[in-house]
């Protein structure tokens, strides 16, 4: 059986990201927990963003690795993610804002069935020396 993606990105979104990747190489994300731009998904060159032991990495999306707090995960780990994308300006430093978007977070709550099979999600500092 498959495991259960705990991170997802729409198809609007994932055109944004390619057309970002065209500009600024590997990008990655982190989940925002509250700093600048509320808890939007930040998007950045791969590696500007350092993660750490306190980050957990929940996947990878439109090849990019997506990460968030340890102690905000702890709150979302029940919880499968869909990264959108809307009009509008953010007050974050996510690349898209200057083309009058801003990605967002939609969020649902896994049935039992599938919580019991997700994707193992790993200390964020491990996938960042490997990668």
């Amino acid at each position: 059986m498959n495991t259960i993606a705990r991170v997802k990105i729409t198809p609007e979104a994932e055109v944004i990201v390619n057309q970002l990747r065209e500009k600024h190489g590997e990008l990655m994300f982190h989940q925002s927990g509250g700093c600048c731009d509320g808890s939007s998904p930040m998007c950045y060159p791969k590696g500007e963003f350092m993660v750490g032991s306190s980050d957990v990495w929940l996947g990878e999306i439109a090849g990019c690795d997506f990460y968030m707090a340890k102690d905000q995960f702890e709150f979302w780990q029940h919880t499968e993610l869909t990264i959108d994308v809307t009009k509008g300006r953010g007050a974050s430093f996510s690349l898209e804002i200057p083309l009058g978007l801003r990605f967002v977070t939609k969020s649902r709550v896994f049935s039992y069935d599938e919580s019991q099979n997700l994707t193992a999600v790993r200390s964020g500092d491990v996938i960042a020396a490997i990668t």
